[in-house]
């Protein structure tokens, strides 16, 4: 089994390099295949822009083999030649965008499985903004206004991106429509990753916001916690 790293969004730029740099880390080193996926970026025609920022910032970083996998709907999500592509990489790297559209263009897909396949033979799989929303049992998606099922790798929870400008407000509906479930607030420039024992570490610019069980913790930089 691999790692999860979730972030807040604004994906590229800033403090944005702590996280991503402990996922090479991770991962293996800047050598190893780092793919991106820019599905949720398709439906406004932002895939291709979105997947060249995604391969220029992790070259930044020092990464050596990066690519975008072209997964912008239910026929390529099930193309066998790109599900190859995915099922290679050693860290897998879904960009933000809609939310719903990328939950139902990956979900039942071979290109899902070899994401699937990637993460239980190690690789690393993160998700900023939508990309990270839909890891959960249970995404918002502000644009139907409504609670959806996730991919659900991690269960009993809902990320709320970008939570220190516009997410925020979501929190409070949420509260009454997650029963149960614990919300993750991450912020801009922020990410979190699970350690080896179970807990998550935070990494960047800002904090992580949990709200469970009526009460609500903060977690900055450097700081563990459990879900």
């Amino acid at each position: 089994m691999g790692y999860l790293l979730l972030e807040g969004g604004s994906e590229f730029g800033g403090r944005m390099s702590d996280p991503d740099l402990r996922a090479i880390d991770l991962a293996g080193g800047v050598e190893v295949p780092i793919c991106i996926l820019p599905t949720a970026a398709a439906p406004d025609k932002n895939d291709k822009r979105a997947g060249k920022n995604g391969i220029r910032w992790f070259q930044s970083l020092g990464a050596k083999n990066v690519f975008s996998v072209d997964v912008i709907d239910s026929d390529s999500a099930n193309d066998e030649s790109l599900a190859v592509s995915i099922r290679t990489a050693s860290l897998i790297y879904m960009l933000g965008g809609f939310p719903r559209y990328l939950a139902d263009t990956l979900a039942h897909s071979l290109a899902w499985r070899a994401v699937l396949d990637a993460y239980n033979q190690g690789a690393v799989l993160a998700g900023s903004s939508a990309g990270a929303m839909v890891l959960c049992e249970h995404y918002y998606d502000p644009f139907e206004r409504r609670l959806l099922r996730g991919l659900n790798l991690i269960p009993n929870a809902c990320v709320i991106p970008h939570h220190n400008s516009f997410g925020k407000a979501w929190t409070g509906h949420l509260e009454k429509v997650v029963s149960g479930a614990t919300l993750i607030g991450i912020d801009e420039q922020t990410g979190m990753i699970n350690n080896a024992d179970g807990t998550w570490q935070i990494y960047g610019a800002g904090a992580a916001t949990l709200y469970r069980n009526g009460k609500i913790n903060h977690y900055t930089r450097g700081e563990t916690f459990s879900l």
